[in-house]
């Protein structure tokens, strides 16, 4: 079992693991609203920016996978999230016990290819590891610019549900 999150790199990006000198940017990007506008649509509080950033590091011993700070290779800026998670939503149809793929990137550096660039270096990273296998994506059904990710990624809408939020798509990878 991989227990830390092993170092990625790409031309553009280096995506390493978490620790806790990434928590005040990570709670300044998780309390930007336009980086919450399709994620729930709420700012997080300092807490619960702390609590994301533990669970961001606590996925790697317990499953083996999970979220990768992303910087920007040439600055070293950290710029984002992204990774493979188990939320266990309890939501239908099936999604726990599955992968699920999430990714975001701060407003200032979105609109680059960062997101699709990031997540596919650890979709293949996740593949090499452990086979290729179903992951699992969950969108709000608004969100173009992140369903064009998921579509340049090989993700495919399986379902719509309804979320406190609002409507959400999810997709899947096979």
């Amino acid at each position: 079992m991989i227990t830390i999150a092993p170092v990625l790199e790409t031309p553009n990006l280096v995506l390493r693991g978490h620790s806790a000198a990434d928590y005040d940017r990570l709670a300044a990007m998780w309390a930007d609203p336009l980086v919450v506008k399709h994620i729930g649509a709420r700012a997080s509080t300092a807490q619960e920016a702390w609590f994301r950033l533990l669970r961001y590091m606590g996925h790697w011993p317990a499953l083996g996978y999970g979220y990768w700070a992303v910087c920007e290779r040439e600055s070293g800026l950290y710029i984002g999230d992204v990774g493979l998670a188990d939320h266990k939503r309890g939501i239908h149809p099936e999604f726990d016990a599955t992968p699920e793929a999430g990714w975001v990137i701060t407003p200032p550096m979105a609109g680059r290819g960062f997101a699709t660039e990031a997540t596919q270096v650890i979709l293949d990273w996740y593949e090499a590891s452990y086979g290729r296998a179903r992951t699992v994506c969950m969108i709000e059904s608004v969100h173009t610019g992140s369903i064009r990710v998921a579509n340049k990624l090989g993700y495919e809408r399986f379902a719509e549900i309804t979320m406190p939020a609002g409507p959400v798509s999810l997709f899947q990878r096979l």
